[in-house]
């Protein structure tokens, strides 16, 4: 047998080592895909929870708007109560 040839057996087992280390990559890449769609499927339920979180701050902030349109802000008030003092030193 001539140096530069290789015989059926060295090729058989490069091609099986080969294969081997297709095999370990293949699994990483599996591995690491498994994990990004683990983390995507929490993200998914931790959006639900703030959407609904942000849904009750929404009603919250509304309902408070609607008590402070009801309320007399400062202003309004000390006018209205020179207004009444005014009235009260005429009578």
């Amino acid at each position: 047998m001539k140096k530069g040839q290789k015989t059926s057996s060295d090729k058989n087992s490069n091609v099986a080592l080969e294969l081997r280390r297709l095999g370990v990559a293949i699994e990483h890449v599996d591995d690491k895909v498994s994990l990004t769609a683990e983390m995507v499927g929490d993200l998914a339920i931790n959006m639900t929870i703030v959407k609904r979180d942000i849904e009750i701050m929404k009603t919250d902030v509304e309902f408070i708007k609607g008590g402070l349109k009801k309320k007399v802000d400062v202003e309004e008030f000390s006018a209205l109560t020179r207004r009444v003092s005014l009235l009260e030193k005429r009578r």
